[in-house]
């Protein structure tokens, strides 16, 4: 298959009458073995003694002619798939056309290599100092009209390579016929080929510094083939954006002062089988009928095993086209904005995988990772890490975080692995790394691009948030840049996590010795600002679904599970639950089949238990954005008080959290299993009356349905009420 523009009849007319000089045996042998650095030096139209020379390079054509206007002038075969000849003209025409006849027939296009450089000056300024902020904009494919011409540029960095070739289906995957240029010492090099538009699949064909070929996918490619087919597609967006009331409003309030309440969701198991558009129809009635603001997506970035979850990126650019196109994706973006529901996706800066057609050593050289390959490899993952200290490769990663936001209007990042990324010996024995100049044992380049990455993300993006999975107590990982912090605005709060998971695995009558666990997140509760993660790494690989790992029978189980959910909402911070825990399923999590759904069919027959909990979790959500107690002082201290945070003995813990206004909530947890008659608790002298608004073992949740259902007056600053068992109370002062 041959690039083509229109089928044309047989060529006609005479040779040219003037050869054309002879190409150096040496620039012919680099040009044909696709190592040459300036095939627009020896291809194309230029001036020679006695007018302009044309030559070409065409494998496997039979004859190539020069068309302009409506004259044909034929070339002459210099072999190799090379035409040259020379037209008495003083000038090189303004347009003319190449006519290439083919076994099966003859087809014409513009000469590619009669094109100026389609990447300008600056590009390529902004690509060497690592500044472009909008590289997808500089590299990879992008349809185009240049001078006049409908084609696609194609741009990509590879700076250790000898020559680089583009290859596609339209040119049967072999490069021979479109070696690209060297733009100067960047490293880019650049082709526009006419007549190639969207939907065209390519790669570039690189030969590295040693004499090696090989096909490699773009970095920058906006679109690719569905796994496990890995080329890269030529796209360009179409969209029409519905949302822009949401953008403009979107940071009206500062997230750490606004309600944020994130469900979790694996997109191709969510209802595995539908499409992105077809998730649009589902999804955001579904997130909003429960009451969520946001949704996060595990990595939607394309990857090539889907075991992976996403968390093994090939193309950093390009959603995953197992379910549709980039348009496709953008389509679910509006439609959850329309609904009123912000999007954050998973984002994975820390690794990429060794498949040898994508990033890993891209040009023959390590690139994107680093060149020691103790600091290369990554020991957890059998991944390659990124070479933070490379100005490119901070470059790619940086204006990627703000491509989601930007093309995308994603409204936050999860940065994933962090503390993988920080830290020189993360699961490294000693030997397996070098420290830093200082000593230490801190990846300084990566703490520098993730507080440029963060700086950049909200300068260019008003309203976006970044979130860090950072498990250790590195400093001021949401501390601003300009204060020496990393720049992010939440961190998912691990510590939290753990010790509320270990504490609730216990049975009531041991809970009593763990009692620490539940409160000593408010130790260091206001050093960062947090999200409380249920993720899905919490209900995989044997680590049971949330309410499996609650201990007794199923009615205890899911009591906990609910009294658990309750304490959650009420605790300082932001909240992340993962899709299928919102009605307690007991299986762990499968990207295979994702949530469990019949549990709630009206035939199954324990339908209310799962029910339940979810009419819990609509009412917590609906609840929680009401009431600006509960998030508008999530980072500050005066935002919250114990009640009784000592009652080891009773499982018991009450705490009260307060609006900017000092409008107070009172949340009481009772973790064992017998009710707690008259238990009195500590309350603010101004609240005259206190009302039950939530508590998790009301009978429509499928608890036992121990309620105060009478207003409590507070005598002599206490209240006395009933804790029913294994539940949580919320009381608001009766307006």
């Amino acid at each position: 298959m041959a690039l083509r523009e229109t089928s044309l009849p047989e060529p006609s007319g005479p040779a040219l009458s003037g050869a054309a000089p002879p190409m150096d045996d040496g620039d012919r042998e680099r040009l044909l073995s696709g190592r040459h650095h300036d095939p627009h030096a020896l291809l194309g139209a230029h001036p020679v003694p006695g007018g302009i020379a044309f030559r070409t390079l065409r494998p496997y054509a039979r004859a190539v002619s020069v068309v302009i206007g409506r004259k044909r002038h034929r070339l002459t075969s210099e072999g190799d798939g090379l035409f040259s000849g020379v037209l008495p003209l003083k000038s090189i025409p303004r347009r003319y056309k190449l006519a290439v006849a083919y076994e099966d027939g003859e087809h014409q296009t513009a000469d590619p290599y009669r094109f100026l450089p389609a990447l300008g000056e600056l590009d390529l300024h902004l690509i060497a100092e690592g500044r472009h902020e909008q590289l997808w904009k500089a590299l990879g494919a992008e349809p185009m009209t240049h001078e006049g011409v409908a084609g696609t540029r194609f741009t990509v960095w590879a700076p250790n390579a000898q020559g680089v070739r583009v290859a596609g289906e339209f040119t049967c995957w072999d490069g021979t016929a479109l070696p690209m240029r060297s733009l100067g010492s960047s490293g880019v090099w650049e082709l526009f080929v006419p007549g190639i538009g969207e939907g065209a699949r390519y790669k570039f064909e690189i030969t590295s510094r040693y004499g090696h070929r090989f096909l490699k996918a773009d970095p920058m490619a906006r679109c690719a083939e569905v796994p496990p087919d890995t080329a890269s597609i030529v796209h360009a967006s179409h969209h029409q954006w519905g949302d822009a009331e949401w953008m403009a409003h979107r940071g009206d309030v500062p997230v750490h002062e606004a309600p944020f309440s994130v469900y979790e969701v694996h997109l191709p198991s969510w209802r595995p089988g539908l499409t992105y558009r077809q998730l649009a129809e589902e999804l955001p009635s579904y997130v909003r009928d429960l009451g969520f603001t946001h949704v996060e997506f595990m990595p939607v970035a394309q990857h090539p095993f889907a075991g992976s979850w996403g968390y093994q990126v090939t193309g950093f650019y390009a959603p995953t086209s197992r379910l549709g196109t980039p348009d496709d994706f953008k389509y679910l973006v509006d439609a959850l904005h329309q609904a009123g529901i912000g999007v954050i996706v998973d984002w994975v800066p820390a690794h990429f995988p060794k498949d040898d057609w994508a990033l890993a050593r891209f040009d023959g050289d390590p690139l994107y990772e680093p060149g020691d390959a103790r600091r290369a490899e990554h020991p957890d993952w059998g991944t390659y890490e990124f070479d933070y200290a490379r100005t490119e490769v901070r470059n790619f990663l940086v204006a990627n975080a703000t491509y989601w936001c930007e093309e995308f209007h994603v409204d936050g990042l999860r940065v994933d692995a962090v503390a993988s990324m920080l830290y020189l010996d993360y699961s490294r024995d000693s030997g397996q790394w070098e420290p830093n100049v200082f000593g230490g044992r801190e990846d300084l380049a990566a703490a520098d691009f993730l507080r440029e990455m963060n700086a950049t993300v909200y300068r260019r993006n008003p309203g976006v948030v970044t979130i860090a999975e950072e498990s250790t107590a590195w400093d001021g990982v949401t501390r601003p840049t300009d204060s020496g912090g990393l720049g992010f605005g939440l961190k998912w709060n691990m510590g939290w996590m753990h010790d509320s998971l270990q504490y609730m695995s216990k049975e009531p009558v041991h809970r009593k010795y763990h009692h620490n666990e539940m409160t000593f997140s408010m130790v260091y509760a206001y050093s960062e600002n947090y999200v409380l993660p249920i993720s899905h790494d919490e209900v995989v690989h044997g680590k049971q679904a949330l309410v499996s790992k609650m201990p007794g029978d199923w009615w205890q189980r899911r009591a906990d599970h609910r009294a658990y959910l309750g304490f959650m909402w009420a605790h300082p911070g932001k909240q992340l639950l993962f899709m299928g825990q919102e009605f307690a399923q007991g299986a762990e999590w499968s990207e295979a089949h994702g949530p469990e759904w019949w549990l709630l069919d009206s035939d199954y027959v324990a339908e209310a238990d799962h029910r339940g909990v979810r009419d819990l979790v609509r009412d917590l959500n609906h609840l929680y954005r009401r009431t600006p107690a509960l998030w508008q002082r999530d980072t500050d201290p005066a935002g919250f008080r114990w009640v009784l945070g000592d009652a080891a003995e009773d499982n018991v813990f009450a705490f009260l959290r307060f609006a900017a206004d000092g409008g107070p909530l009172l949340a009481v947890s009772n973790f064992s299993p017998v009710v707690r008659h008259e238990y009195t608790l500590g309350v603010p002298d101004d609240v005259p009356v206190w009302r039950e608004v939530l508590n998790t073992d009301a009978g429509c949740y499928g608890g036992g349905d121990v309620v105060n259902a009478d207003d409590l007056k507070p005598e002599d600053g206490r209240i006395t009420l009933t804790l029913p068992p294994l539940a949580t109370v919320w009381l608001a002062p009766l307006v």
